[in-house]
């Protein structure tokens, strides 16, 4: 099929890797203009933009579709469809109906559950059981257009948002060629208006971790904000990032290390911390991080 491909972050790399490798002809790549990073500033384009340009394709990066010499240019491009994956821009109504099959886009939730933009921090941090990845026919609404493919998937015990977008990112690219081969034969499914929620942009003022939580939703939060942005607390005065942990046994009081291993007791119950990182260092886990700052049994955190 003839494709544009409409993607930014590293999430959507796999799915242009997948499309590519399937045979399909991708006619152009769509992704955000390159933004100033690093140190020095320097414009750098998105993974999708640096994927595209080493895969030899014709990568557009327009600020917006808004204007019709922009709707025009993308309806010349004569694409039987378009996969959208984390792009980044409003899509109107002139742009997901200009391919044959219209728009589809591949989201990381069960939807109508986690609609949205952080679908995989919401799922963890809410303690989902389940997730997975839909491919949904693209309307004007925010992800409530038709489903036509599914694929579910457990969440694990100590997995972390990082490593939940891996394994999404995967299934995604599995799902979208699977979809593409059989587009003729997938019925839409509408979405139910039952169980809609909303996975808002996960806010730095949610990172700060409430000890006098329950252990369950402290992990959760731990595990939600992992690698980005981080859940924190303050250790001896020092801002330290906790990007992994797991449910432990044993009550204390709140926020108090159990033991010198960084068990920490909680409003209920208590986590193992498993991997921490200070300012300007690197992520370390718990054995070697507390060679270099012992945290003692009985310390406030």
């Amino acid at each position: 099929m003839k494709i544009v491909f409409m993607g930014t972050p590293e999430f959507s790399v796999p799915v242009l890797e997948a499309l590519v490798g399937a045979g399909h002809e991708v006619v152009a790549v769509y992704s955000q203009p390159p933004r100033p990073a690093g140190r020095g500033k320097k414009e750098r384009p998105s993974p999708v933009h640096a994927k595209a340009s080493e895969l030899g394709l014709d990568v557009r990066h327009p600020v917006s579709l808004k204007e019709a010499a922009a709707q025009a240019d993308f309806a010349e491009l004569n694409a039987d469809v378009a996969v959208v994956v984390a792009y980044g821009l409003i899509l109107p109504q002139a742009i997901l109906e200009a391919p044959v099959h219209g728009c589809l886009n591949i989201h990381a939730s069960l939807l109508p559950r986690w609609r949205g933009a952080a679908p995989i921090h919401r799922a963890i941090m809410a303690g989902d059981a389940q997730t997975g990845v839909c491919i949904m026919q693209m309307e004007a609404g925010l992800d409530t257009g038709p489903v036509l493919l599914r694929e579910e998937t457990a969440i694990l015990a100590e997995e972390t948002t990082g490593q939940l977008h891996d394994r999404l990112s995967a299934m995604g690219a599995g799902a979208i060629v699977k979809a593409l081969t059989s587009l003729n034969d997938l019925k839409p499914d509408p979405q139910s208006e039952n169980g809609v929620t909303y996975a808002a942009k996960v806010d730095k003022a949610e990172a700060r971790i409430d000890w006098s939580a329950p252990a369950q939703e402290v992990d959760h939060l731990i595990r939600g904000l992992s690698p980005f942005p981080g859940a924190w607390c303050e250790i001896e005065g020092q801002r330290v990032k906790v990007l992994a942990s797991r449910l432990a046994d044993g009550q204390g009081d709140a926020g108090v290390a159990m033991d010198d291993a960084l068990k920490v007791s909680c409003g209920s119950g208590a986590v193992q911390l498993l991997r921490l990182q200070r300012a300007g260092k690197g992520a370390q886990d718990t054995d070697v991080f507390l060679r270099g700052f012992p945290v003692p049994k009985g310390t406030q955190l």
